[in-house]
């Protein structure tokens, strides 16, 4: 039932014992297994296997790229069950939830298998006798840093992309969901990955980090992470003149107007806060709700919370899991006591659920402080804070207050206030009268400390690209 983790290297499935970490179900805090650390010498190998496997790969028609891409889908199809229930285990969601993360990494692969056959160059005006070309080429070897609360799609977008546009990656998951990540590189390695193409790797992150991004072979990195990680890495990256690709943390202001039916909307908004129990960078987190429609929305929110069944993801009848990391428990219990202290209520809610697993009610918070720790900080667990405004160019000031810019939504029925929105709120996405907040075909990213560069859409290959201009005068110079 549990894949038992193992790294990925020069087209070798590694199983080293010599270093490693447990794994534990965040339900009841059991050990599933055990993962290996990677030392030095597996990480120069996996960088020399990658710089070998990207001369063969980028050397391959992008229709041959992509079918290899396009099989990997198919086979995370073909194994959703098995999936699922590993990453039900490691990170915590329901099953029915992990279904849809498989069932989304396989969209997103399908994307980047259509992406990666449409790079194409361009001619540019030139005097006569000459031509001027603009060509695209593979960035090079790229280290991806994958997180836990997606472990399989965000994997997705760390390899697809660049695998798509020709080059070859070496994939560091998290610590606390490995087999996910091995159950992926299983899938691509048994669809016709070349040797050394694709690169799986565990272990103490700073070390891999460092490693990796020192290492002269490697041209790229690209991570889902917090802001304080995606800094770090990215200054690394600078130093040695490395570009990267940031996609870090959010904290979603959903504004609700007066002219739509707010319990509709506060239904919808409940369930859609506590997916994952709230561990999700896009998630709706601070609720700015019209004074018209604050009581109607409140009502409806509490009450579809209320409805939720906390539990054990494999249960079937669970709609919310455990938070993954013990330590978010002890972060929502601080938020919520600061948004108290402040005058806040918790409408329902509020604490943790007994003492095995990490398990915490979906709390509401009303009336909360807009200087409180939770409307400040990326709450990211299942506290949804809702506070009040009574004109609309407040309510876009306080969804901007914030030092990030991932994900934003707004419900009106009004075209007028829709445009107004959809230029003024700071954000890479904004979902007006619907929660998405990402699809493979459009790109997706953030502004301000929510990171930079853009994954999915038309962007997410080009990423992964470097233009090269090629002057070309038809004759020689002669005598």
């Amino acid at each position: 039932m549990y894949d038992t983790p193992a790294m990925f290297i020069a087209g070798e499935w590694i199983d080293s014992r010599a270093s490693s970490g447990a794994v534990k179900n965040p339900a009841n805090g059991e050990v599933l297994g055990s993962f290996p650390h990677a030392g030095p010498a597996d990480l120069e190998r996996a960088v020399d296997a990658a710089e070998a496997g990207l001369r063969d790969w980028r050397a391959l028609m992008p229709a041959e790229r992509c079918a290899v891409l396009a099989r990997a889908a198919g086979l995370l199809r073909d194994r959703i069950e098995e999936i699922a229930r590993i990453v039900t285990l490691e990170q915590g969601k329901p099953l029915a939830e992990a279904r849809g993360e498989v069932l989304g990494a396989a969209r997103l692969l399908d994307w980047d298998a259509v992406a990666g056959r449409h790079i194409y160059g361009q001619v540019v005006p030139s005097d006569a006798g000459s031509r001027v070309t603009v060509v695209y080429e593979p960035i090079g070897v790229v280290a991806g840093f994958a997180p836990w609360n997606f472990p399989l799609s965000s994997s997705v977008r760390k390899i697809g992309s660049a695998l798509a546009a020709g080059c070859s990656v070496i994939l560091k998951t998290a610590e606390k969901t490995p087999a996910t990540g091995t159950a992926l590189v299983r899938c691509l390695a048994d669809a016709g990955i070349p040797r050394g193409v694709v690169g799986l790797v565990f272990g103490e992150p700073a070390a891999i980090s460092e490693f990796l991004i020192g290492a002269p072979a490697v041209r790229m990195i690209t991570l889902t992470g917090s802001v304080g990680v995606g800094k770090l890495l990215a200054a690394q990256a600078g130093a040695q003149m490395k570009p990267s690709l940031m996609e870090l943390g959010g904290h979603a202001p959903v504004i609700i107007c007066d002219d739509v039916d707010a319990a509709a909307v506060g239904r919808l908004a409940a369930g859609t806060k506590f997916r994952n129990a709230g561990q999700i960078c896009t998630a709706p987190s601070r609720f700015i709700v019209h004074d018209d429609v604050y009581e109607p929305f409140v009502e409806s929110f509490v009450e579809a919370t209320r409805s939720l069944r906390v539990g054990d993801g494999m249960d079937a009848a669970t709609t919310m899991g455990p938070l993954t990391n013990p330590d978010r428990c002890e972060a929502m219990e601080r938020m919520i006591a600061d948004a108290q202290g402040r005058a806040a209520t918790v409408r329902t809610g509020g604490h943790r659920i007994g003492n095995r697993g990490n398990f915490f009610e979906p709390t509401v918070l009303t009336d909360v402080d807009v200087e409180a720790e939770v409307m400040r900080d990326e709450p990211f667990g299942p506290v949804a804070p809702i506070v009040r405004f009574d004109d609309l160019d407040k309510a876009v000031a306080l969804a901007n207050a914030v030092p990030y810019g991932l994900a934003a939504y707004a419900f009106t029925n009004s075209a007028t206030r829709a445009g107004m929105l959809a230029e003024r709120i700071e954000s890479g996405g904004l979902a007006i009268n619907q929660f998405v907040g990402s699809m493979p075909e459009s790109p997706f990213g953030g502004v301000k400390d929510s990171g930079y560069g853009r994954e999915g859409g038309c962007e997410g290959v080009r990423a992964f690209l470097t233009s090269k201009s090629v002057f070309h005068r038809y004759a020689a110079p002669s005598s």
